[in-house]
């Protein structure tokens, strides 16, 4: 396709102006690695910038040896799976029928989604409820309260509205029901919007902070993000290495290695994900 100099100019400098975006907003990030790898006398004169200084991996060694870590790792992993295989699938079961013209509440249910999303419920109620329910102190107020959001309702509604009507009818006079429909035809052809609404599950299943810390009383259910706020802001959790002259590391680079530790799994799933992501997004926000 052919570009004039006028577009050719403009391109170019939104690309210089997002990579200048990019740069600076990598540069917090870098200085929070190059701590973790730093060696203590390095960070406490202030000398890393966004490179290690005396490069070291005694913080990571130390962090890497505590169980209660671990495990708070791996229950948030758990959650997080669990939870977005079950919120995937919970949107997709309301957000099919609901594409419909033919399902005649499917209006007023819609009116009913956006008041959720403009009225949010009280927090002391909220928390009455989740506790009547019997979620307080229980591993599955991570999964629960998140199994369903408006937002990405509206997004899978939307795709799926857009799905080709000859598609389901040629299915129909097969003999294939709805739910057959949804999950053999409907749902493997529809990669993109799962893949964009994976990852808005996923990524606030694995950084809920609120719910865990309302409802879980029990240290061994705290999930990683309460876990690392409490390495992080209580000092009976950070070792007495001041006096210790063979080990490597202080509080600063603990806590930055800590902090490291749990973006890893986001910055690891998001480049797999990414193209179904921009693809996903622009059908569930621009077609109607």
């Amino acid at each position: 396709m052919f570009m004039s100099r006028g577009e050719k100019t403009f391109g170019f400098g939104i690309l210089v102006c997002l990579s200048i975006f990019s740069i600076i907003a990598l540069i917090p990030l870098l200085s929070v690695i190059s701590v973790s790898f730093s060696s203590s006398r390095a960070v406490d004169l202030n000398l890393v910038t966004v490179w290690p200084k005396e490069f070291t991996f005694d913080s990571w060694s130390y962090l890497l040896e505590r169980s209660d870590l671990w495990r708070s790792f791996f229950l948030t992993l758990a959650t997080t799976l669990i939870g977005t295989s079950a919120a995937l699938l919970v949107t997709a079961l309301l957000a099919y029928p609901l594409s419909k013209k033919e399902f005649l509440p499917s209006g007023i249910l819609m009116v009913a989604v956006v008041i959720t999303m403009v009225f949010k419920a009280p927090i002391v109620p909220y928390f009455l409820t989740v506790r009547g329910i019997g979620l307080y102190n229980n591993p599955l107020v991570l999964v629960v309260p998140h199994v369903l959001n408006p937002f990405n309702l509206i997004i899978m509604r939307t795709f799926f509205k857009q799905f080709p009507k000859e598609l389901e009818e040629a299915a129909f006079m097969e003999g294939c029901g709805y739910f057959r429909l949804l999950f053999q035809f409907v749902l493997p052809l529809s990669k993109a919007v799962l893949a964009t609404l994976a990852l808005f599950y996923g990524v606030v299943v694995w950084n809920q902070f609120q719910h865990p810390l309302f409802f879980i009383q029990n240290p061994d259910w705290f999930p990683l993000q309460i876990k690392i706020r409490q390495f992080i802001s209580d000092p009976n959790e950070m070792p007495f290495v001041e006096s210790i002259m063979d080990i490597n590391y202080n509080e600063r680079t603990l806590k930055s290695a800590t902090v490291v530790f749990a973006i890893i799994p986001v910055i690891l799933v998001y480049p797999f994900l990414q193209k179904y992501f921009v693809k996903g997004a622009m059908i569930g926000s621009v077609k109607g």
